[in-house]
């Protein structure tokens, strides 16, 4: 059978995605090939010939994952370093956010497995993280709130998913979000410009 140009391209685009939401669900050590390509409806055969190892299918997940991710903060529409914010902690510190890693950010959820992989994975997941914070950098004005930030957002989603309900898992993400309101509001007011203060009119001295 002839396929159409783009085909594998868009085959593959397709065993990544559905690979990622089920690495993102249960871990990747915990995901077999047979299961995550059962998962993708193909073969474990089809596999193969688009990744060469599973090792190799991490490094495709991680680098399709922060792109993605990337994309919704660069996405942000909001020129206000509040707005900016408060849209980011509203998409980010959710309960959607906490009980569905399936659809969520990769970083909660797989950083633990990253930190024990390869370093050709560690320097992949390095780079493609550093691109992102220098989107974040654009917005914030410095590299380290940009890493500051995105640890708390991160943090907070992490420590969320280990509490047991829902009253505890929202004190968690509000806590981080005044948290991160008034780093903005901080932020906001240094950036502000300094006005000086108007010099009082000199009145005419009068004649003695």
């Amino acid at each position: 059978m002839r396929y159409q140009p783009g085909h594998k391209t868009e085959k593959r685009q397709h065993l990544l995605q559905a690979s990622a939401a089920m690495v993102k669900q249960n871990g990747f050590a915990a995901s077999g090939v047979d299961a995550l390509m059962k998962a993708a409806g193909v073969t474990s055969g089809a596999f193969y010939s688009h990744f060469g190892s599973k090792n190799e299918l991490l490094k495709a997940v991680v680098s399709h994952e922060l792109a993605a991710s990337r994309e919704l903060w660069a996405g942000n529409p909001h020129e206000s370093l509040p707005d900016w914010l408060e849209h980011e902690l509203n998409r980010y510190l959710t309960l959607s956010h906490v009980r569905h890693p399936e659809a969520g950010c990769i970083i909660p959820t797989l950083a633990a497995e990253i930190a024990r992989a390869d370093e050709a994975v560690k320097t992949l997941y390095q780079q493609e993280l550093a691109k992102g914070l220098a989107v974040m950098e654009q917005r914030l004005g410095s590299a380290a709130l940009a890493q500051a930030f995105l640890q708390q957002m991160v943090g907070a989603v992490m420590m969320a998913r280990a509490l047991p309900d829902e009253t505890s898992q929202r004190a968690c993400l509000d806590a981080a979000k005044q948290m991160l309101r008034q780093m903005a509001a901080t932020l906001t007011a240094a950036q502000a410009p300094q006005q000086k203060p108007k010099a009082k009119p000199q009145g005419k001295s009068k004649a003695l």
